[in-house]
Order: structure tokens, then sequence, then C-alpha cells
């Protein structure tokens, strides 16, 4: 495994952490509603960090916008509306069947359509290859590992005494994971089709590791679109305005700002990792850094007591999820090295 290459895959793991444990703070917010919660979090994470960090690293940033193909912004502001869509089922799923659940079933989809897609449709011809035929093969290992987390999920249910409002609540839950596992996907279309965007930032004289950053600023902020619309639909629809200044206002929204900046903290580091993986960095990357985010969001979800009383055959299902994942990183960076 090339030096550089090495670097990348170290640096997408680390970006999966971070990234995997963006919505733990959210667990300590108990005395606001989630559309408070997670408007904090996405005025943070998808617009005041983002532009922060771009103004600092990009020289010539408007430059970048205006030099680029028309076409080539529209795709990454339209991919980001569609991935803010996904963002937005994506809080509502979590809070529905859990952190640990929720990332699992969310990120596993995002990981399958935000890699063969953007292969299938941009590099046909390394699809059979050992890189594409590793990529196929680790994604259909990987949705055996999600398998075993929706049937470790279904199972935390009946432990806990499912009547038939928790069976519905589940299902409900379910079907908001799958829809946002597919928006969700959308970003990473913004990334490896954004791509003249981080050629004009080269060109300007970005250094290679930030020349992502005016994707990223442009696609979350076209996501956050949707996340604002809908948060404030529920403040008017729950009159939950005045929740911003009920409990520790203070503690709260430093939590808030604490999971924009580990989402967009993780965001960025994938961004410089895949740009080290070379032409396929966003393809064969993306898979890795969305697995690791489900077993850090696993981690964080058995601290916080979400699998607190399951059953040995539960903890079972969840464990063996996590094992497959973990083979299905294997292969698919073995694809990657060859």
């Amino acid at each position: 495994m090339s030096e550089n290459l090495a670097a990348g895959l170290c640096l997408v793991v680390l970006a999966g952490v971070l990234n995997g444990s963006f919505a733990a703070p959210m667990k300590r917010m108990t005395d606001w509603r989630w559309e408070n919660s997670w408007l904090t979090f996405a005025v943070s994470g998808l617009v005041v960090i983002p532009w922060l960090i771009a103004f600092a690293t990009v020289p010539q940033l408007g430059r970048v916008y205006t030099g680029a193909p028309a076409s080539a912004v529209i795709k990454v502001l339209l991919f980001g509306i569609l991935w803010g869509v996904g963002a937005t089922l994506f809080g509502l799923g979590i809070s529905r069947v859990g952190l640990a659940l929720g990332f699992a079933l969310i990120l596993g989809i995002t990981a399958s359509f935000g890699s063969l897609l953007p292969m299938a449709i941009l590099h046909p011809d390394q699809l059979a290859t050992k890189r594409g035929l590793a990529l196929i093969l680790g994604t259909l290992v990987m949705v055996i590992g999600l398998t075993f987390l929706a049937l470790a999920g279904r199972a935390r249910e009946r432990d806990a005494g499912s009547g038939e409002n928790q069976h519905s609540g589940f299902t409900v839950g379910l079907m908001i994971c799958i829809f946002s596992g597919i928006f969700s996907s959308m970003l990473n279309f913004s990334f490896v089709f954004g791509d003249e965007l981080r050629m004009r930032a080269l060109q300007l004289g970005t250094p290679s590791t930030m020349a992502a950053n005016p994707i990223w600023a442009l696609a979350v902020s076209g996501g956050f679109l949707a996340n604002f619309l809908y948060c404030v639909r529920l403040l008017n629809k729950n009159r939950t305005w005045s929740v911003f200044r009920q409990g520790n206002v203070g503690l709260h929204w430093l939590l808030g700002i604490a999971m924009g900046l580990l989402w967009f903290g993780g965001t960025l580091t994938y961004g410089v990792g895949a740009s080290f993986m070379g032409l396929l960095g966003g393809i064969i990357g993306w898979p890795i850094f969305m697995t690791i985010d489900i077993i850090a969001a696993l981690f964080w979800g058995a601290v916080s007591g979400e699998w607190k009383g399951a059953s040995r055959r539960t903890l079972a299902y969840n464990w063996a999820g996590v094992a497959v994942l973990l083979l299905a990183i294997a292969i698919i960076s073995a694809g990657g090295a060859a």
C-alpha cells in the first residue's frame, strides 16, 4: 500500500469517528425539543463553520465559483439540497429508532448509493477491475451486516416490550431511515461531480488538502435550506420558539455547536483523506467513511444506554453486524490497494 493511500485511509477512518460522534451531544440537550437542537446544529455545522473554513483556507473563493462552469456549481448545489432532505430525515430517523440503529441503516444505504452509482456513471470501465469488484463485493457484504443490525433493532424493541404502537413506530422509523439513506448519498455526489470546483481552487493556489472546501461549503449550505424550513415549520407548529430560552441555554448552544464541529470536521477530514487516495478516492473512501461512521455511532449508542436490558440474542445480532461491516471495510480497502 502506497504511503499516500495509507495516509488517506487513516484520515478517512478518523473522519468516520468524528462524523459518527456528532449526534452524541444531542443526548444531553434534554431541555430542548428535537427542532431546537437540530436547528442549532444546522446553523453551526451547515452554514457558519463551513463558510468560515472556506474563506480561511481558499484564496479568492469568489473567483472559484465565478470561474468554474455554471453546470458544476448547479450540480453541487442541487445535490446539496437533495442531501439536505436526507439530513432532515436523518434527524427524524434516529429520534425514532435510536442513535445506533439509525446510523447503521441510514449510512449503510448511503455508502452503497454514494459509491456504486458514481463509479457506474463516471468510471464504468472500473466495475470489472479488482477495485470495482471489491467495491461491489464489499457493498454486498455490508448489506448482510446491515441485515444483522436491523434484526438487532427489532429484537431490541421486543426486549423492551413491544406493543402494536411500538411496532408501528419502528416501522415508520425504518422507512424514514431508508429514504434518508438514499437522499444522504447525494453529499458524495456533490464531491464527485463537483470536481471542477476543486480543480479551479487548485489553479488559484489552494493547497490540495483544502481544495474541496468550496464544494463542501456550497453543498451543505444547499442542504441547510431543507433542514431550516422543516425546523421552522415544527417550531411554529409546536410553538417551541420559546424553548431556546429554557434550561441551561449556554450549555445547549455549546452542545449544538459541538455537533456542528464534529460533523463538519469529519466531512472536511474525509475530503482530505479521499484526495490522498487518488482518482477513485471519493468512490473507494466513501463506504469506508460510512462504515466507521456506523461503528462510532454504535459505540455512542451503547454508552448512552440504548442497548441496556437487551437480550443475548439481540447483542449477538448487533455484534455480528459490526463484525460483518468490518469485513466489508477490509474487502473494499484491499480492492483500493490493488
